[in-house]
């Protein structure tokens, strides 16, 4: 009861300073530039919550008053029980009136027409809600989430307890708001009435569903292209990184450390980059074309302008995704299960595809739903190595954006895009379903990995050397590409493209940034260097909330945080710009909006890192430090992070790279004081400034390597009782388990 009154007065306190310390509506000028300081607490705009209620008639205020000041009174109630229904009907109750009014009373009075004939018109409405309003919503959240703790919910730990009210808090107003507000637009005429015959015209378009390529047509409707590209992307993709992680840990390949480094290069690279270095060596003029021309009379064709181009380029960007996720699978795998199967006389074929390529499941199940979803939801390398084979998100993209301006076909395209992505969910949930991975156990575990069976190292060094060498020739295109005058044309070499963009010059004693691009360039790392973390922080804690707890609609939890990273970039910034321009939140033209779309458009894959990493860690290390009269936060730190530290640098590295390269949302979302690199580089590329952009994205590259190096040494790796080499070397290993090696 101390430790339920300690946590219920912080959040009261919170709750009393929401009303009273800060603005209650959104700041022109951002709340963080403490502008309103100057006018704060008389001015109409910047007035907290009391005084709007007191001095400006915005008298709907008072029922949050009220619903805070029930919580109070719960501080008083003795009995657990009774306390904690108070509590759950404080902070449900007083959410949903946060919700209503913020929604129904729009800039100049009711929004809904009911609202008006039950309450009448109202003299003045309301901007978008502020830090005050915020900060209530989720003390709110908290007081919810006590209540439910001390109703026995998750055997009354709170801290449990409010981690998933907050992720369902914050998934359902940055996932499902935005896209329940673009649904409900696609089902409206202009004049906002509901008018359903433009969504039901774009179900029934055979341009989505036509299957004319089976029986003799030109090419089959653009759903069943997508679904048939992303199938054999995630199959390649996941074969491939599967390849390079048992390249990098089970042989003894002398180039280790390069091959790390080129499966990172791809995903660090912006999307349209790759398209552009493969057309520039495949394309009709491209170098390989010419000199196949040259040598062998071979015409030169359009093959790579279509499905084959779009596969070769998401294979070569999504493999490293496989090979983060497949990396720390592959090393968690016990030697002693290899040493086992060998010792009953099975040869080491037979061992690796009985019993390591099984204890594999997971991490290849959550590679292939990772490139499938990649595939599905890119667009870079659609857009430019498509041609007229469009693929769902370009569609949707052009369905928006191009002459057609249709959001109820937006809308079609996505449905059919989730039900996919819900098909490959359900699909692997039933192939892993019942069954135990775990490898990872508070036991020692001494030993060496056995050596590949001999015909399976021969096949993974015949894909990944030569997949390497692809690999470089692709970035040396594009690393020359920012050397030469224009590029493909004119080859004399210059440093002018990298002047213009990152030049420096002194003034008045000062470093002045002169170059074009350095506004976009702080602006891209100040913003993903901001997202990663919080981004890595809240994927993994979901992680182990879905693998260890179990409660009330855990599936369905699981698949709404997929539903993010499932859904094109295009679809996130068009439902972002509907869903928050107006109130009750408005943030578009902010920092906070671009943060929001990166954390939870790149959760999932924190989210599935983290669930393939911790299926193999037993349950009974959480239990042993629970017995031990730790509570589930302690245990966290102190026993399960350590044991997901490649999962953790996964997720960093993933996520502080997609805020980087990512464009298809962003494109929708930037403004002139946040431009974000990637619509910085595609203006130039419009422009016809490819030397420039060229130069832009090779300083990125660099700088994503950098900081990637800093994730690796910040977080350390996990160091468990064994050594990860070739079979031969059986040395005893002396560090207890937990003990940790920092890189």
């Amino acid at each position: 009861m101390r430790h339920g009154n300690r946590r219920l007065d912080i959040v009261l306190a919170l709750g009393a300073a929401a009303l009273t310390l800060v603005p209650w509506y959104r700041i022109d000028g951002g709340f963080f530039g403490l502008s309103w300081l100057s006018s704060f607490p008389m001015s109409k705009g910047s007035a907290p919550g009391l005084l709007q209620i007191a001095s400006f008639g915005r008298i709907w205020i008072l029922g949050a008053v009220v619903f805070l000041a029930i919580a109070a009174f719960a501080r008083t109630i003795k009995d657990p029980a009774k306390r904690g229904a108070v509590l759950v009907a404080a902070g449900s109750l007083g959410l949903a009136f946060l919700t209503l009014q913020g929604l129904a009373i729009g800039f100049s009075g009711f929004t809904w027409s009911i609202s008006e004939r039950l309450f009448g018109t109202l003299a003045d409405g309301q901007p978008s809600m502020g830090a005050g309003a915020v900060l209530l919503a989720f003390v709110f959240v908290l007081t919810l989430s006590f209540g439910l703790a001390e109703r026995g919910f998750m055997k009354g730990d709170a801290f449990i307890v409010s981690c998933i009210t907050s992720l369902i808090f914050l998934v359902g107003v940055f996932v499902f708001y935005p896209i329940g507000s673009m649904m409900v637009a696609a089902l409206q005429d202009f004049d906002g009435s509901f008018n359903p015959d433009g969504f039901i015209k774009n179900m029934r378009d055979p341009g989505i569903w036509s299957l004319e390529c089976l029986v003799g047509g030109s090419r089959c409707g653009v759903a069943w292209r997508t679904l048939f590209l992303a199938i054999m992307t995630a199959t390649g993709s996941t074969i491939l990184g599967l390849a390079f992680a048992l390249v990098a840990t089970r042989t003894r390949f002398p180039f280790k450390k390069g091959l790390r480094l080129l499966t990172v290069l791809p995903i660090i690279t912006p999307p349209f980059v790759i398209g552009l270095a493969l057309t520039l060596l495949f394309g009709r003029a491209g170098v390989v074309t010419e000199t196949l021309s040259h040598w062998f009379g071979i015409e030169p064709g359009r093959w790579l302008y279509g499905m084959t181009g779009i596969w070769i380029a998401q294979v070569l960007s999504f493999t490293p995704i496989s090979f983060l996720v497949l990396i720390g699978v592959v090393e968690g795998v016990s030697p002693s299960m290899e040493e086992a199967s060998q010792t009953l006389r099975a040869d080491r074929w037979r061992t690796f595809w009985k019993v390591s390529l099984p204890l594999m499941k997971p991490g290849l199940a959550n590679a292939f739903l990772i490139g499938f979803i990649e595939s599905m939801a890119d667009f870079g390398n659609p857009l430019v190595l498509g041609g007229s084979h469009g693929v769902l998100s370009t569609e949707i993209f052009f369905a928006v954006v191009g002459s057609q301006n249709d959001p109820s076909r937006a809308a079609v395209l996505a449905v059919v895009l989730l039900c996919f992505t819900l098909s490959a969910f359900l699909a692997q949930r039933f192939w892993l379903a019942g069954k135990n991975f775990a490898t990872v156990t508070g036991k020692g575990d001494s030993g060496a990995h056995i050596a590949l069976p001999r015909s399976l190292s021969i096949g993974v060094h015949a894909i990944v050397i030569p997949w390497m060498i692809f690999t470089v020739v692709v970035y040396g295109m594009i690393l020359v590409g920012g050397f030469v005058k224009t590029w493909g044309l004119d080859n004399t070499l210059t440093l002018d493209h990298y002047i213009r963009a990152f030049s420096v010059g002194i003034n008045n004693g000062q470093i002045a940034w002169t170059g074009v691009a350095w506004n976009s360039f702080w602006t891209t790392m100040e913003i993903a260097l901001i997202s990663a973390p919080l981004t890595a922080a809240v994927g993994l804690l979901t992680a182990y909330i879905i693998v260890r707890q179990k409660f009330a609609g855990r599936n369905l939890f699981e698949f709404a945080l997929m539903m993010s990273f499932a859904i094109p970039g295009t679809v996130i910034g068009v439902s972002y710009i509907m869903a928050f321009n107006l109130p009750p939140l408005e943030m578009t033209g902010s920092a906070l909006i671009l943060i929001a779309c990166f954390v939870f458009r790149n959760m999932p894959v924190g989210v599935r890192g983290g669930i393939a990493a911790m299926s193999q860690l037993d349950k009974s290390l959480d239990e042993a430090s629970l017995t031990l009269r730790a509570d589930s936060f302690r245990t966290i730190r102190k026993v399960v992070l350590p044991l997901l530290r490649p999962a953790i640098t996964a997720a960093l590295v993933y996520s502080f790279v997609r805020a980087i390269t990512s464009i298809s949302a962003v494109i929708f979302l930037v403004s002139a004081q946040y431009n974000m690199a990637t619509s910085y580089i595609v203006g130039l590329v419009e422009n016809g400034e490819y030397g420039v952009a060229i130069a832009y994205s090779s300083m990125l590259i660099v700088v994503m390597i950098t900081v990637i190096a800093g994730f690796q040494l910040l977080v350390g790796e996990r160091r468990l009782r064994r050594e990860n080499r070739v079979a031969g070397q059986q040395k005893a290993q002396t560090l207890p388990l937990g003990q940790e090696k920092t890189a």
